[in-house]
């Protein structure tokens, strides 16, 4: 029998697709303005997840290089039809709705067509897109209808549909509104499923904060008309107690024992109010069940978290960076240097820091509630250090050169600094998320950031603590989530060894 570990893909992974291909699983999710883009996972028995892929590793292919913070890869939907994936997303304020096809879900994957309107003026302006096949050969794009820029920009239409000639990338008729679900607001994330000859449109709404769930209607053609299921929402942990919250977004699959699962998003907030989720969205997995009357029927999200890991990382010339890096409105090897010292990984500033909206900076996404990052740096030549950034207003650094190592908090203009002297050469760099210590009452934070270093042949130093509620979607307003990583500010930055420690009690 399957085990579905929640989160099923840990860390900032929201807005999950699912396809099935001959037993095999592919699924995909968001990335924002962060490249790779599009991460594609893979198993055969939805409990071990391996990381195949992105379907955006070219300049061009996600317009991200400009688009504001929350801005570029928004909710992909992966599928397979005649040997071939098809994944549809919209590049939010970039490229626009963009259809991309692979004869491997490992890729490489096309360059991205544009799903124009009828007129053939512009792509078609809305988010979410999903993409479905019916029995002749008609094929649907349906979306929720919001409108990213112009002078409509904000408004929404709701859930909305086209037929689409995909050999021309060409919608056949102006948008139809459907049905836009019980009444939560922006109605989005549309599915369109054939279940045993009747079609289902299932839709996220209510927000995808605390008020997020999932519905359903039902109609005989993918164009609708659509009943309105009698028990929705389907699943939603609003005002309840449940560790996983804002649980929303789906995907329906069989999964591998022949029952059906839901993916969907959701995020684990923890402090006297459970107000804060550190993480951001993650991708979790619930069983569906097919009631007498044909509708389906989603069960709560439960928390069942893996065991914790340690990743450790060195640099070689001949051996790439795995597609864990990830870097902002950039690939990683934009910045990573790999040659320039064999053995380490050098980044060059470019006359930016974690501020501006291109860093020069490489990281990886914090996974676990507890997360202990150590690398060791040489800042001889330059300055730089270990970051954990959610965006360029809100991100905690470790940095060392000048002289000085500097721990720093930037908390949506807000700066505090601690500062220690360094004499230069080779030192160990700390950046650790730590429960709250207990203390009389309820904890009021989610976690607390332990900065510090170790010099060369030396004990650790101390710089400062850092309440982790700061850096949380909630007070961020952020889409993506935790993002570790190293950067320069001036000259050069040399890393040698990045090892990550973490789990989730």
């Amino acid at each position: 029998m399957t085990t579905l570990y929640n989160p099923l893909i840990n860390g900032f992974h929201p807005d999950p697709s699912v396809v099935a291909v001959d037993g095999v699983y592919y699924l995909a999710t968001s990335t924002f303005e962060y490249l790779p883009g599009i991460p594609i996972h893979r198993s055969t028995d939805f409990e071990t997840w391996e990381l195949i892929g992105h379907v955006a590793t070219r300049p061009g292919q996600l317009g991200v290089e400009e688009v504001p913070t929350a801005g570029g890869a928004w909710a992909p939907t992966i599928r397979h039809r005649d040997g071939v994936f098809h994944l549809v997303i919209t590049d939010a304020m970039g490229r626009g709705m963009l259809h991309f096809t692979a004869t491997d879900a490992a890729g490489p994957w096309s360059d991205g067509d544009l799903i124009l309107k009828a007129d053939g003026s512009e792509s078609v302006d809305g988010i979410d897109p999903d993409i479905a096949w019916d029995s002749d050969g008609n094929v649907y794009i349906t979306f929720s209808g919001l409108i990213l820029g112009g002078e409509n920009v904000g408004q929404h239409l709701g859930i909305q549909q086209v037929k689409v000639d995909l050999d021309r990338h060409l919608a056949l008729e102006e948008p139809r509104s459907l049905w836009s679900g019980t009444g939560g607001q922006f109605p989005e994330a549309p599915h369109l499923y054939d279940v045993d000859g009747r079609w289902y449109l299932m839709i996220a709404e209510g927000g995808t904060e605390r008020g997020h769930g999932i519905s359903i209607a039902r109609g005989d053609s993918p164009e609708g008309p659509f009943e309105t299921a009698p028990h929705n929402p389907l699943v939603s942990a609003r005002s309840t107690i449940r560790p996983v919250q804002n649980t929303g977004h789906g995907d329906l699959v069989i999964g591998p024992d022949g029952d059906w699962l839901c993916v969907l998003l959701g995020v684990r907030p923890r402090s006297m109010t459970r107000a804060f989720s550190a993480l951001g969205r993650e991708t979790f997995v619930t069983p569906v069940r097919w009631e007498d009357d044909g509708w389906p029927a989603i069960d709560p999200v439960l928390l069942n978290p893996r065991p914790g890991t340690r990743v450790e990382v060195d640099f070689a010339p001949d051996r790439a960076l795995d597609g864990e890096w990830i870097a902002v409105r950039s690939l990683p090897a934009d910045h990573a240097d790999l040659s320039a010292r064999p053995g380490w990984l050098t980044l060059r500033a470019e006359g930016s820091t974690l501020d501006d909206a291109h860093p020069v900076f490489v990281g990886r996404r914090q996974e676990h509630l507890t997360s202990a990052v150590t690398v060791t740096v040489d800042a001889s030549a330059g300055v730089g250090g270990l970051a954990v950034r959610y965006d360029e207003r809100f991100h905690v650094e470790v940095e060392a050169g000048g002289g000085e190592v500097v721990g720093r908090a930037v908390l949506g203009g807000l700066v505090q600094e601690w500062r220690a002297p360094y004499g230069g050469g080779v030192l160990d760099l700390h950046l650790e998320s730590r429960g709250p210590e207990p203390t009389p009452g309820f904890p009021r934070t989610s976690d607390v950031f332990h900065l510090g270093f170790t010099p060369a042949g030396g004990e650790r130093v101390e710089l400062a603590e850092v309440d982790g509620r700061f850096l949380s979607s909630e007070t961020t307003e952020s889409f993506t989530g935790r993002v570790l990583g190293v950067y320069a500010a001036d000259g050069e930055l040399a890393v040698r060894r990045w090892i990550a420690e973490g789990d989730d009690d």
